[in-house]
């Protein structure tokens, strides 16, 4: 089995059997798969504890990135191969599914690519070595600003650099641009359109998903960020709390024709 959902952000109660009671089938051998935003943030004792707990769990977790990752913790851990592709052992069943990469799961193949632009930042990005930090931080809480402060609650590893767009295109390169599934955390700058009707700024990286639209053939794309449940397009399906099985799902699932519905 094989599911997907949206950002937890370090919550993990989705995963609490009243809330998804279809764990009780599982094994290691199935997979939860994390949109984006999974809960990364500063190697503290709860978030240790939450992972820990996760790693019980009777089902494999797998995640990408998000805008809201600690990249640089992440970036201290050892790289392996996994499937095909990439990866990071958070734990011995909670994986990290690294930028770029493309994955042979249970027959299926899966595509990755992490990151997206925050879109909650704009008052600014406090610098924590700043000798004003303290006061400008209690002006900006004073006014209900929403800012960020760096290597803390904000990265600029957020999006992907060079080389990972390079990787991205070799690996797609190798499989002839023909996946089943994608997994993001944002996605298409046409896509961001229609769900935030021109409220998102299109970035390197949507514009790259753009062309990974018209260009890559594939069943069904899976992205967060946006905080909604909703199918765009038949085949854009945009998850936050909601958990979706996707391995019995075949091609092309959404058959409505309408240009969005709820999953």
């Amino acid at each position: 089995m094989i599911f997907v959902t949206g950002d937890t952000h370090g919550d993990f109660s989705r995963f609490g059997f009243s809330n998804f009671p279809e764990q009780k089938k599982m094994t290691k051998e199935d997979y939860v798969i994390v949109c984006g935003d999974f809960g990364i943030w500063g190697n503290s004792i709860r978030e240790n504890r939450e992972l820990d707990r996760l790693n019980r769990k009777a089902f494999t977790t797998l995640f990408v990135t998000g805008n809201h990752s600690n990249y640089e913790l992440l970036g201290q851990l050892p790289v392996s191969e996994w499937h095909g592709g990439k990866v990071q052992l958070i734990r011995d069943s909670v994986i990290h599914l690294m930028r770029g990469q493309v994955y042979d799961i249970d027959g299926k193949r899966f595509f990755t690519m992490g990151g997206a632009s925050s879109h909650d930042i704009e008052d600014g990005i406090l610098e924590p070595d700043d000798p004003d930090f303290d006061n400008k931080r209690k002006e900006l809480n004073r006014q209900g600003a929403r800012y960020r402060i760096n290597h803390i609650s904000w990265w600029k590893e957020e999006l992907p650099d060079d080389a990972e767009y390079e990787t991205a295109r070799k690996n797609l390169d190798a499989c002839g641009w023909k996946v089943d599934y994608i997994i993001s955390h944002c996605c298409p700058s046409g896509v961001a359109d229609i769900i935030g009707g021109g409220l998102y700024q299109r970035d390197r990286l949507t514009d790259f998903f753009e062309e990974f639209r018209e260009r890559c053939e594939f069943d069904s794309w899976f992205f967060g960020h946006y905080h909604d449940n909703r199918v765009l397009m038949r085949r854009f399906v945009l998850l936050y709390e909601q958990i979706l099985r996707i391995d019995s799902l075949g091609s092309a699932p959404f058959a409505s024709n309408t240009e969005e519905s709820n999953p």
